[in-house]
């Protein structure tokens, strides 16, 4: 992914108003993020642990979305969950349902859309074995270069965001 200033994204953001995207606390380490190592940026605001954002590559330009995610419950660790983003698998807790308004008039509406994303926001770490998922003594292998996976995920991704975009 290609570094982004703060400036761009603000100005990413389609399913929030301009003045709730100017009040965003942006990543402490957003100058020093593995931008190469990145396919998305997600971060969870320091302000509202229940807010989350992602800025996604399309191509368009970046597309910023607003998450919601539900507050912490205590799960079983002897559960699995999987992401419907980058497909790892975690324990229970290391995947949550992000609730996305739509854009627009659906979205003031209280219109949403939701899906099951890496709990931490950090899909393109865990494909490229760059982080392990908590508790997991197994990881599956894949028959996927490392491409095919990081194109699986963008699909995903974007098929996600299209809906939140299409409002």
């Amino acid at each position: 992914m290609e570094p982004l200033t703060e400036q761009q994204i603000r100005a990413s953001f389609v399913n929030c108003s301009k003045g709730e995207a100017g009040r965003i606390k942006m990543p402490a380490d957003l100058a020093v993020l593995p931008w190469n190592n990145l396919d998305f940026v997600g971060w969870t605001d320091p302000a509202a642990p229940q807010r989350a954002l992602m800025v996604v590559p399309m191509d368009t330009g970046p597309v910023g979305i607003l998450l919601r995610r539900p507050d912490s419950r205590r799960t079983s660790a002897m559960r699995s969950s999987m992401c419907r983003v980058c497909l790892t698998g975690h324990t229970s807790d290391g995947v949550t349902l992000f609730v996305a308004p739509l854009a627009g008039a659906a979205g003031r509406q209280g219109n949403s859309v939701g899906d099951y994303i890496c709990s931490d926001l950090a899909c393109s770490l865990y494909l490229r074995g760059k982080r392990q998922p908590r508790g997991r003594l197994i990881r599956h292998e894949e028959t996927l270069s490392l491409d095919e996976r990081i194109d699986r995920a963008m699909t995903n991704l974007h098929g996600f965001v299209k809906r939140i975009v299409a409002g």
